[in-house]
């Protein structure tokens, strides 16, 4: 096991994996900005660098920093976390470089899967379903031609970045020009490239997804998740397993899943689009998934651990000899510092941030009282997630859980969460990636 790592993240992710590391006497290696010095993980770790500013750019998307704290710090090990660098293959090499471990997959992973049409294509040659598309839109008549190909409505997407940004919807051929003058602008200013590619709409699905691990040599699907309910393309709820979905369907799609993803190094989630039984990939997120404890609670394995043991030199084979079953269901709210009716950031103190201790309930929350909520960073104040023996009881701790929290200095979306899990459309399980603004 690794001595010391430092851990290139901030908020919940970081005090997760720092977490971890304890659990495993390695020392933990916690980063900060200026704005974050206070924060709950700069605390628990074994010991904090400085990043200097405030920006993203200038503190935890600054890869040089970072490498020259790890330095300092005499780190044996990077972990990366998710978002910011975790799936930047160029930092992962700079790691190794370094003479570290990057706690991730191979830079070659996360090149293949970094630009979305080549992954595509990949999942594609390698028997994994897919939905209609494009390659790289070059030119309008590309464009027209495609959309026509592919039929409406269509939606144009970066071929880099995530988060949902720069995703737009064209319905007819008289939206299609704006839509792609838009999602070229959005994607240049957000991703510094402004390529797109274009793949059906498809109104009224379901966005499933599938946890893998792997060594190298050994790959593992542990089950699936459904996240479909979104907003701006951005996940709200999570829960395994998916329900009202055939176990024969989730069990074929997770062979799939294996098969094309021969050599694959460490955690890593697919994503796809369920529409009219049809499963069709999506993205794959080649990093640890921001909604990997709800999969930690149904079945009883700590992800973080395996990807910390296998980074160091662990086999699959020994750490998981048979693949666990599921136990129970679990669902997880995101809990935002966001107006409830813009669902804009709302950054401010935190002159309360009280998070309830009860039975079934796992919080994972980025702040403590009296932190300040920064507008530079993403507004996630904690991840609730519920566990019960049936899907009914998972909802109803989740439930208990958001209303028990008390938070006063920002806005929150609580409610609307709550308004989410008491719907009788949610509690059907008649769900899709529509499901929020029908609601709403």
């Amino acid at each position: 096991m690794f001595e010391r790592v430092l851990v290139a993240n901030r908020g919940a992710v970081a005090r997760r994996i720092i977490r971890a590391c304890n659990a495993l006497d390695c020392e933990s290696i916690a980063v900060y900005s200026d704005i974050d010095a206070g924060l709950p993980h700069v605390e628990e770790a074994s010991r904090a660098e400085r990043l200097p500013g405030y920006r993203p750019v200038d503190t935890y998307l600054n890869g040089e920093n970072i490498l020259s704290a790890a330095r300092r710090a005499k780190a044996d090990a990077v972990h990366p976390g998710y978002g910011f660098l975790a799936e930047n293959p160029d930092f992962a090499r700079s790691v190794e470089a370094a003479g570290m471990k990057f706690i991730g997959p191979a830079a070659s992973w996360l090149e293949r899967m970094g630009e979305k049409t080549q992954a595509r294509q990949w999942m594609q040659e390698n028997g994994f379903p897919v939905h209609a598309g494009s390659e790289v839109i070059r030119d309008q008549k590309m464009l027209t031609s495609a959309a026509a190909t592919i039929g409406y409505p269509v939606i144009l997407k970066p071929t880099a970045g995530g988060g949902g940004i720069g995703m737009i919807v064209a319905e007819d051929p008289e939206s299609l020009t704006a839509a792609y003058a838009t999602a070229t602008s959005l994607a240049a200013r957000t991703f510094g490239q402004s390529t797109v590619f274009l793949e059906k709409f498809l109104q009224g699905s379901r966005h499933v997804e599938v946890q893998v691990i792997g060594d190298g040599e050994t790959l593992l699907a542990l089950y699936e998740r459904d996240c479909s309910v979104q907003r701006r393309h951005q996940k709200l709820i999570e829960e395994s397993p998916a329900p009202a979905i055939e176990r024969s369907d989730i069990d074929e799609l997770s062979s799939r899943a294996v098969e094309a993803l021969v050599g694959y190094d460490s955690l890593g989630t697919v994503e796809t689009l369920y529409d009219q039984g049809c499963f069709g990939f999506l993205e794959m997120n080649t990093r640890l998934q921001v909604e990997h404890g709800v999969t930690e609670e149904v079945t009883g394995l700590d992800l973080v651990d395996l990807q910390l043991r296998i980074a160091s030199g662990d086999r699959l084979s020994t750490l998981l000899p048979e693949r666990p079953g599921i136990d129970g269901h679990a669902v997880e709210a995101r809990l935002y510092a966001e107006d409830p009716e813009s669902m804009l950031p709302s950054p401010g103190h935190l002159s309360v941030f009280r998070v309830p201790d009860m039975a079934g309930v796992r919080i994972e929350a980025s702040y403590r009282e009296g932190n300040t909520v920064s507008p530079y960073y993403d507004p996630m104040l904690a991840k609730v997630i519920g566990k019960g023996a049936t899907r009914e009881a998972a909802i109803g701790r989740t439930l208990i859980a958001l209303r028990a929290m008390e938070v006063k200095g920002v806005k929150t979306n609580a409610t609307l969460l709550c308004r989410i899990l008491e719907s009788a459309r949610f509690i059907e399980a008649k769900l899709d990636t529509a499901f929020l603004g029908d609601l709403l």
